[in-house]
Formats: structure tokens, sequence, C-alpha cells
């Protein structure tokens, strides 16, 4: 088996360490661990290792699903692998009674997060539905023509990262009725639903052939706990947790902990006071993208996905002089099959927003100057 090289991790390992201001981080800002109870005992196994049953049947609540169809995970990264895994890793169906999930192929749509596509082509054959721009809108269409006897799984990222586009609820159950006729399952990673000031239905309360996956991190703002799960169908959470077996063993007892009084109480508050920072954000971006006459679709979420400005060869030329010269870290839409964009993220604390653009608009202008001058001596 072989994987491509994770880009966008790659290109975090090269600058972030070093760079004062992050803008390429696709979650909310991190909240303080003293907001919580910090002490969940003895640090031993989670006990069951898919997690704590209660817990698992709240968690199943939410998705009309019972606490046998919900594994959690560490994160939502894991919860994707096992899945994967699940549906991929294997020519028969996680289902002994049923041929749905049967197969080797799946259809991704693009751009998207790289595991999204990575890790089904490492384990099987993988075709690309791709999203255009300006507005990025999924086609049932294309899914359905990409689909095929073999196929075990649709992939959706919803809401999109890196564009933010947030697929209507008409177009995702297209999309989920397409998985039903192939005898397939739709995997959305959900990340990022629970930003939207209304966010839509679940993938996995669909139906029977409705997979969600998602976690604490990016809604939340906890993204150190390393706390997600899958929601879906027994057959494919159950073989999820033997694989899981052999990954993390159990999820975190100081994750589950913290995540037990997230989703509790204080969820309310925690999702509003996000909801209130996304979009005093997202506005200030929109204002400074028009004063630059750049483009972007306005997303839901924390992402959103600019035009290059002129002067530059592509984003990654872009973003290398921004982070060398103001310490700016952006991240280059090649890395996501769109050299001429750039992923901006604003989850982050607004005064640390507005600096980061500051910066960013000063590297602009420093390459103008120096365009102009270099112009200036090939006429003299």
């Amino acid at each position: 088996m072989r994987i491509d090289p994770f880009g966008l991790e790659r290109w975090f390992a090269e600058y972030e360490h070093e760079a004062d201001i992050m803008l390429a981080e696709s979650g909310i800002r991190s909240l303080d661990a003293s907001r919580f109870d910090l002490d969940p005992g003895r640090l031993d196994y989670v006990i069951p290792t898919n997690g704590d049953p209660e817990f698992r049947a709240s968690v199943g609540d939410r998705y009309g699903r019972s606490a046998d169809e919900v594994l959690f995970t560490c994160g939502t990264q894991e919860a994707n692998f096992l899945a994967f895994l699940s549906l991929l890793g294997d020519a028969e169906s996680p289902d002994p009674d049923s041929t749905v999930g049967s197969g080797s192929h799946a259809v991704v749509v693009t751009p998207t997060y790289q595991a999204l596509h990575a890790v089904p082509d490492a384990f099987g054959d993988v075709t690309r539905v791709e999203l255009e721009p300006p507005e990025w809108e999924l086609d049932a269409e294309a899914i359905a023509d990409a689909a095929r006897d073999d196929t075990a799984v649709i992939v959706v990222n919803n809401p999109n990262n890196p564009t933010g586009q947030y697929h209507d609820e008409t177009a995702m159950r297209a999309a989920y009725d397409i998985a039903v006729d192939r005898d397939a399952y739709l995997l959305c990673d959900e990340v990022y639903r629970l930003l939207a000031d209304d966010p839509q239905p679940p993938v996995a309360s669909f139906g029977r052939h409705g997979i969600s996956t998602t976690s604490l991190t990016k809604a939340y703002g906890l993204a150190g706990l390393r706390f997600g799960w899958i929601a879906g169908p027994e057959a494919v959470v159950e073989r999820a947790w033997r694989w899981k077996d052999y990954t993390t063993i159990s999820p975190s007892l100081f994750g589950q902990h913290v995540a037990k009084q997230a989703l509790g109480r204080r969820e309310p508050r925690i999702l509003e006071e996000n909801r209130e920072l996304a979009a005093t954000n997202r506005a200030i971006v929109a204002d400074w993208i028009e004063r630059h006459d750049l483009d972007w679709h306005d997303p839901v979420g924390v992402n959103g996905f600019v035009t290059v400005p002129d002067g530059f060869d592509d984003a990654e030329a872009f973003c290398r002089t921004v982070v060398e010269t103001e310490s700016v870290v952006l991240a280059p839409g090649g890395l996501f099959g769109f050299p001429n964009r750039f992923r901006i993220g604003f989850g982050l604390p607004t005064d640390e927003l507005e600096e980061g653009l500051r910066r960013v608009s000063r590297a602009m202008e420093a390459a103008s100057a120096d365009r102009r001058e270099a112009d200036a001596e090939r006429g003299a």
C-alpha cells in the first residue's frame, strides 16, 4: 500500500512553528482548558474501548442512531481512516447480510481535505468529482456518472474545506439517493456543520446508507482533545471498531471526560460564541477581499478559498512571499488542486486576524512596488 505525502501538513511543518500568525488554520480559536473540569479520575483506558455506552447513546440520539451505531475516535481524521478501512480495506461488504458497501471504488467530491481522497486511493480506486468555481456547487449528475457497480462509498465534505461552500440538503439527499441506487454508502465529513447558523440534518440521519464523521475540533474549538466519532450503520461501525483495536485502541479518557461537558449544558454557549466569532471575522475578511479586488465564495465555517493577487506566478509563490516577509502562514491552493487560489482560515481571535491581514496587505504592496521599480528600470 502506498499513500501520497500529506501536502498541507508538510507545508505547516515547514512554516507553522516559526511564524507569528497562522492564517491557514481551518478551525475556530481554541477554548481555554479552565472552562472545564479537568479531573477524569484514574487515567485508565476507556472501557469499553469504543466509548462510554451512555455517552455513545447520547451522541447517537443526534442522528437517530443507537449507541452501537457510534464509535468514538481520535478526532475526525481517525474516524475517516477507520471508515475507509472498513469500506474499502476488504472486498466483502461490512454487512454479511447485504451487498451494501461491497467494492473497492470510491467517488470523492473535490477539492477537499487531502485525507478524504488520499486514504481511499491507497486502499482502492478513486474517481474525483470536481466542484467548479465560482459557486462550487455539488453536481449530483456528475456523482451519478462517476459511480460504478463496485463503488463502495461516495465521499463529501460539508461544509466544504477549502471553499466554505455549504451544499444544501436537496443536493446532499440527491447524493444519498445515488449511494442507495449503487448499494453504496454516502460518507460525509461534517466537522464544520455546527458552525452554520442553521445546520442541516446530518447524513447519518438520512437512512441506512448514511455515515457521518465529525469531532469537537473545528466547531467547538477543542482541537487538543482529539475527540471525534463515526455515526452510521452498526455493521460499518462494528468493523471500524475492529480496526481501531490496531490503531488507538480506545478514545482518550481525558478527551471523553471533557467532551461530555462540551456536549452537555455548556454546548449552546460554546457554539453561540464560536458562530459569533466566525461571523465577525468573515465580515472582516470579506471587506479585505473587496478592498484588494480579490474573489471568494462567501463561506460557511472559517475557511475561504481566495483568488491570488495579480503579479504572482501562483498561490505557492504568493504564500511563500507572505510567510517569508511577514511571518504569516496561508495555505497554497495547489495543495487542493487549484494553484490560482489560496486558503485563508479566519477562526482565530479577531485582533490576530486583523494584524495578519495588515501584514498580508503589506506584503502585497511591497511586491507591487518591487514590480513597478523593475518595470521602470526596464523602461529606462
